[in-house]
């Protein structure tokens, strides 16, 4: 069979990071699980919905575990799996760690996919995971319905060096280091309306590791570190705020976007997540009077592979940027700050 003649989005109903379930609903199963505080060397578990598991081993040594997968969002098996490892790879950076080795993790329909095409998936994961400097140590595979890939990663950090979602303190300033808009521009590649630029501009952000949080963990003035993904920026922001127990402020027009992105969203390219992540927020995000919809769609937009947000020292954050820059995320901007507060983001104009 010719690989060109399957697109690996008609296979599944979504795709990339669009494929987590709403915030809400993650809470409500979540709900009744035994807590893991009696762990006292668990340090980071499910209690502030942060990015992964940190277990201390030593006085010098902590564990990160984390595990990502999801559904494609693009035809090309290759690129499919640079972008689901990166993603995954991302929850060890966002915590402060360098990541050690992964696992890979595999279902796919058989019979409906070359073994050709499954193959370019798994070089594709590698291929990034090489790049990360670490091993595809072995992993797990099934026959599924839908096509799913992704990673389950372990890494490691000293204990100082862990920066949690909940670490943000009044006064922050908050860096977003890559520009949003990557579910929308999946929403227009299932209709054939994402131009080639556009395309590219898409695989050089959601395969861009973001190493430069292991690098920033070691500086005393980045306070919390979370990356953002399924649910989008506005999302992510509030889990920080209602971990951190502060008010943080988006500035919507200082969020940067992907060229197309605008254009897209006012011609109705958003997806099914973007509306279940405005309606898990509940009351605790405030947007200006008359912002529109497309601009809300923005905010909300399930990122694949997104950036970090970052809450650091104010006096600091345009050095913190540089950084940040330097590391290959020009797009990186700072969006907002945090303040005391009840936990809720406030999205200003």
């Amino acid at each position: 069979m010719n690989t060109h003649q399957v697109r690996l989005t008609s296979l599944a109903h979504g795709g990339g990071c669009g494929c987590k379930l709403a915030p809400s609903v993650l809470q409500e199963l979540l709900a009744d699980q035994p807590a893991a505080a009696m762990y006292k060397q668990l340090l980071v578990g499910t209690e502030t919905s942060d990015d992964a598991a940190v277990w201390q081993v030593d006085d010098n040594t902590c564990i990160i575990a984390t595990t990502d997968f999801f559904m494609p969002m693009v035809d090309d098996p290759f690129d499919f799996g640079r972008i689901a490892a990166t993603n995954a790879i991302s929850d060890v950076y966002a915590m402060g760690g360098k990541p050690v080795m992964a696992l890979a993790i595999l279902g796919m329909p058989l019979g409906k996919i070359p073994t050709e095409m499954v193959r370019e998936i798994l070089k594709g994961g590698a291929s990034v995971c090489a790049k990360a400097g670490i091993p595809v140590a072995g992993g797990h595979s099934i026959d599924c319905p839908e096509p799913v890939y992704g990673l389950a990663v372990i890494g490691t950090c000293r204990p100082e060096q862990v920066r949690r979602n909940s670490g943000a303190r009044p006064g922050d300033a908050l860096i977003l280091t890559k520009p949003i808009g990557v579910g929308i521009y999946s929403a227009a590649i299932k209709k054939g309306a994402l131009s080639p630029q556009a395309y590219q501009e898409m695989i050089d952000t959601t395969t861009l590791l973001n190493r430069v949080g292991a690098e920033l963990a070691g500086s005393k003035d980045v306070h919390a570190i979370t990356d953002v993904t399924g649910f989008g920026v506005l999302g992510h922001g509030l889990e920080m705020a209602r971990g951190s127990k502060l008010a943080l402020t988006v500035e919507a027009d200082a969020v940067p976007l992907l060229a197309e992105a605008a254009s897209l969203a006012q011609q109705g390219h958003v997806t099914g997540a973007s509306h279940r992540n405005w309606a898990s927020y509940g009351g605790d995000i405030s947007l200006p009077a008359g912002l529109p919809d497309w601009k809300r769609h923005l905010l909300v937009d399930p990122q694949t592979s997104g950036g970090l947000l970052i809450a650091c020292t104010a006096d600091q954050a345009p050095d913190v940027l540089r950084r940040v820059h330097d590391s290959g995320s020009p797009g990186a901007r700072i969006i907002g700050r945090a303040e005391a507060g009840a936990p809720v983001v406030c999205v200003t104009a």
